[in-house]
């Protein structure tokens, strides 16, 4: 019964004393599901264990076990040959990668990013350190992307109403079409893009508009910028892009806003804002967040205040800050007593930090909720200080939606003869009103560009394969205006084509390659003779310098007929859609790394599903796992429930991306399509929503359960009154034993001695070192079904915990890897010594001596150890075999593996140190996570060297060892988390 269940859970957490951590509501209520889950450690295939059995039994099953276990170990090795160059590339260094600045391109914003090759391959996406988009740091999209470029069910030819045709048949039909046009001026050709920001993809536009006056360039983007530039005009009178400057501030309020999980500037602002909520000593000087917002997000489980709020409510949450704020002619809207004392009082704490805070509108939201934040940033004298102005980034800024809605009309009325589309999937993503599939079979000629054959490229006359980032010259810009000269790494591994390259075809130079396009864009903004020396800087550097847009001066002009409510009377129950955090819109819906990983705060893999707050479900009696009807102005879908603790109450999210019908073998059929309930009227919120059981159930795979710890005090944390009353409050909570105490003996390392440590105050749970380190470690994808088993591969898992109340918990972010204990407890029972200590303190294994007894992971209380049940890695897909790192071995079936501090990146910082007779430095090792880490929030090093940073944080007051009450000794260590309340609000 969901009500009893819900009921008993509150009042269990009642009558607790002291804070209480949890992961899930099963956890809560002590489900039988969970306690099978907890106690075996692979539920099914363990029902053979009982308690009856005897020790002769025992004996009997483990000794065949032992043998099947080394039988398992056997899996047969691919060939591999080994081939010669002929003539050596001088470039190339066997067995030494090379680094090349390019840019990630994402909803047409720049992220300069750095790709490594061994040997002509590239093998894994770093950040640009001088890149001011992510400043050295990646996200889980941008460190993915080398296995889309990978990928085999990349498109690879070209294909004429569904079939094979040929490059030759496809030129001469356009020519045929471009001589009507040209008689015709362009009055029949359309170009649908996405976001572009690429001054040269702009410039070739501009010029085939200019010889066609007639044609039109249409834009379209799921997940665009309407809203921001609409609130702008709304504002100021004209669009303008905002950047805020995080470091800057000493309060911030976030309404709907995931500043630090999405965005162009998100990986940057994660940075900024992670800086101001690092101590110095016993010294707290933290800036303070609140965040309202309906489902839970990255940004919101770094608040030290959150408001549920459903999403409408947020425009009424804004005008009442607004008026509080001093903006002039607002209304002061009804709300709760609950909501308007949190208004009252974050508005308070802004004002009191005047010129040093800032109120972020999230994108979803109205316009009128983007003005009324200008509004109110104005108002707090933040403007030029935490907040300043820029042109916009986009090299054709519209309202997409409305140009959208202008395509399908021209369609509709048989006015298009020649459609282009670079790169979009309207099909999938158009809203469902617009019916877009239908339109698109009344153009006469359609041409697609893209990476896969799309639902788009299925209806497509034409369908033009599109080579990735990495195969194609290229440009665009950041956030801030940034250009970058995107250079490619490696020839095209199918016979494809650049969007530049096909607009080459369109303008009749079909003889120009990408290179030659992007670089004479290039020649036309710099003098001759400074031009070499430009493009080489530019290439090297990954961006080009003086290219950020400068700031500029605007007025606020406030609407001539007043700040008017755009969302009115009761809606019932309310539909947030999302861009879901690691499938996006869908475009990486094949993208095995991405769909496996598990999303922030759910930690769902392999499916969406409808989020709802526990107390919503409850009163409509659904559990997580019902399948439900949701009916929207007569469309319906069905898709199972997941309750999400910290959800808004009468609302239900739904994240896009999923449900996709041609996205290839991985990404097709998974998941269910929220697109088909959302309209051109309401994009991103609609009110009305019926929702009703089924009786059906689905099973979704979601790891919040795996690798419990059973209750013992994992995440430590306190406020920062608490801290400065105790700054060893983290060491406190366990007794560590003493080496007297100790029945190890102690060890003595003379040379190196590597340790890690991970400051959860800066950590946001965004999982970038997840991915960084499966691309890094050739960490192989298991599928839905092994998850569910508990059989995830990924060697760091980032735990998220809940702190006491069911409703609106605080949420907590604590990556775990191996920690590479001093007193390892996997090391004393392996009977064949595959895992074992080296001379510098790391936990190492021989994975060729291991013989897959599973000791080793039984016996560790992280439980970071993964096992490789099946033949999970591929290593007969021949482009796959381009991508693994040749550094690291690629596991097989029967062995197990875990975290290795990176070991092959400490070994190629010994060999160079070596080669220059010097010690390795401080910093020169950098892990994959830690390179990853848009927060800074892994550190690592040599803990002998008393300089090193690593050793300065583990010498922080709040420093402490997970489990070391065990003493198990940790090379691994944590800086407890810390939030900052408002002393108004702490209650």
């Amino acid at each position: 019964d969901m009500k009893l269940g819900t009921e008993t859970i509150r009042e269990r957490l009642s009558r607790e004393k002291g804070p209480q951590y949890w992961r899930s509501l099963d956890e809560l209520a002590d489900t039988a599901e969970f306690r099978e889950f907890l106690h075996r450690e692979f539920p099914r295939e363990a029902s053979v264990w009982e308690d009856s059995f005897s020790r002769r039994s025992f004996l009997k099953v483990m000794g065949a076990s032992l043998a099947l276990a080394g039988l398992s170990a056997c899996t047969k090795q691919p060939q591999e040959k080994i081939v010669p160059y002929v003539k050596q590339p001088e470039i190339l260094v066997q067995g030494k990668p090379l680094s090349f600045a390019t840019a990630f391109v994402m909803g047409g914003f720049a992220t300069g990013v750095l790709a490594t090759s061994h040997m002509g391959r590239p093998t894994r996406i770093e950040g640009n350190p001088d890149h001011p988009a992510g400043l050295g740091a990646t996200d889980v999209f941008a460190t993915a992307s080398i296995l889309t470029l990978y990928d085999p069910d990349r498109s690879q030819v070209v294909m004429h109403d569904r079939s094979i045709s040929t490059w030759e048949k496809f030129y001469q039909q356009l020519q045929i079409e471009l001589e009507v046009q040209k008689s015709l001026k362009g009055a029949g050709l359309r170009i649908l893009t996405e976001t572009i920001t690429s001054p040269t993809l702009a410039s070739q536009l501009r010029e085939l508009l200019s010889q066609y006056p007639q044609a039109k360039w249409r834009q379209y983007e799921p997940v665009n910028n309407d809203n921001v530039l609409e609130g702008a005009k709304l504002a100021f009178g004209e669009p303008v892009q905002t950047q805020y400057r995080f470091e800057k501030a000493d309060v911030i309020l976030s309404l709907d806003a995931d500043f630090i999980g999405q965005g162009p500037a998100h990986i940057r602002y994660a940075r900024d804002f992670a800086n101001r909520r690092r101590l110095k000593g016993e010294r707290a000087d933290m800036n303070r967040l609140y965040v309202a917002e309906c489902m839970p997000t990255v940004t919101g489980s770094m608040a030290d205040h959150r408001l549920r709020a459903r999403p409408s409510d947020i425009e009424s949450l804004a005008r009442a800050a607004a008026a509080t704020a001093g903006v002039s002619a607002i209304t002061m809207p009804q709300l709760t007593d609950h909501d308007a004392r949190w208004i009252s009082e974050a508005v308070k704490d802004l004002r009191r930090h005047s010129g040093g805070s800032i109120i972020v509108p999230g994108i979803h939201q109205p316009p009128i909720v983007h003005a009324l934040a200008h509004a109110m940033n104005h108002a707090l004298g933040n403007v030029g200080r935490t907040v300043v102005y820029t042109d916009p980034v986009e090299a054709n800024p519209v309202d997409q939606m409305e140009s959208l809605k202008t395509l399908a009309r021209d369609l509709d009325a048989g006015n298009v003869d020649v459609l282009l589309i670079l790169g979009a999937n309207p099909f999938y993503s158009a809203p469902a009103d617009l019916k877009f599939a239908e339109k698109l079979a009344k153009a006469k000629t359609s041409v697609h560009l893209g990476l896969y054959e799309d639902e788009t490229a299925s209806v497509c006359r034409w369908h033009i394969p599109e080579s990735h980032y990495l195969e194609a010259w290229s440009d665009a810009r950041a956030f801030d205006g940034t250009a970058t000269i995107m250079q490619p790494l490696i020839a095209p591994l199918y016979n494809s084509k650049s969007a530049h390259e096909l607009l080459e075809e369109f303008l009749g130079r079909s003889s120009r390659k990408s290179h030659d396009v992007v670089q004479d864009h290039w020649k036309s903004k710099v003098p001759g003779n400074d031009f070499e020396k430009f493009w080489e800087t530019s290439l090297n550097n990954g961006l080009v310098e003086g290219t950020a847009l400068p700031v500029k001066q605007v007025a606020l002009k406030p609407p001539k007929d007043g700040w008017k409510f755009t969302r009115e009377g009761n809606r019932g129950l309310e539909i947030a859609f999302r861009p879901d955090p690691t499938i996006w819109d869908g475009r990486f819906s094949n993208n095995g790394w991405l769909q496996e990983c598990p999303k922030p705060i759910t930690k769902l893999t392999w499916d969406n599903a409808a989020f709802l707050s526990p107390s919503t479900a409850q009163r409509l009696g659904f559990a997580t796992n019902d399948v439900v009807e949701l009916s929207l102005q007569g469309q319906t879908l069905k898709m199972p429930v997941f309750i999400q603790p910290g959800h808004a109450d009468e609302a239900v999210t739904l994240h896009l991306g999923y449900g996709r019908t041609h996205a290839g073998n991985v990404g097709t059929g998974v998941g269910v399509n929220p697109g088909l309930l959302r309209s051109s009227e309401s994009m991103w919120v609609a009110g009305g929503v019926e929702i009703r059981k089924t009786g059906e159930t689905y099973k979704l795979a979601t790891t919040q359960d795996h690798h419990s710890m059973e209750g013992r005090p994992i995440v430590r944390a306190a406020t920062v009154e608490e801290f400065e009353k105790e700054p060893a409050f983290a060491k406190e909570m366990a007794h560590v034993p003493t080496q007297e105490q100790s029945f190890y003996p102690r060890r003595e390392y003379d040379g190196y001695a590597w340790g890690m440590t991970i400051d959860l105050n800066a950590c946001t749970g965004c999982n970038a070192c997840v991915v960084a380190c499966q691309s890094e470690n050739n960490i192989p994808v298991v599928g839905k079904e092994q998850v569910a088993l508990g059989r995830e591969m990924h060697w760091m898992r980032v735990d998220r915990y809940y702190k006491d109340e069911v409703d609106n918990p605080e949420i907590y972010n604590q990556p775990v890897a191996c920690q590479h204990c001093e007193n390892a407890p996997c090391e004393v029972v392996c009977p064949v010594q595959a895992t074992s200590h080296d001379a510098e303190g790391l936990n190492v294994m021989t994975y060729n001596r291991c013989v897959g007894t599973r000791y080793c992971s039984n016996n560790c209380p992280y439980k970071v150890r993964r096992f490789n049940f099946l033949q999970y890695s591929d290593t007969e897909t021949e482009t796959l075999k381009m991508m693994y790192n040749p550094d690291v071995t690629v596991r097989n079936r029967g062995v197990m593996e875990k975290c290795t501090y990176c070991v092959q990146r400490i070994s190629a910082a010994r060999i160079e140190s070596k080669k220059e007779d010097r010690e390795i430095r401080d910093g020169e090792v950098v892990t994959a996570c830690q390179a990853a880490c848009p927060a800074q929030a892994i550190i690592f090093g040599d803990i002998n060297d008393k300089q090193s940073k690593v050793t300065g944080m583990k010498e922080d007051p709040r420093n402490y060892g997970l489990l070391a009450e065990l003493n198990t000794n940790p090379r691994t260590s944590y800086l407890a988390k810390l939030r900052n309340p408002n002393p108004e609000l702490h209650d």
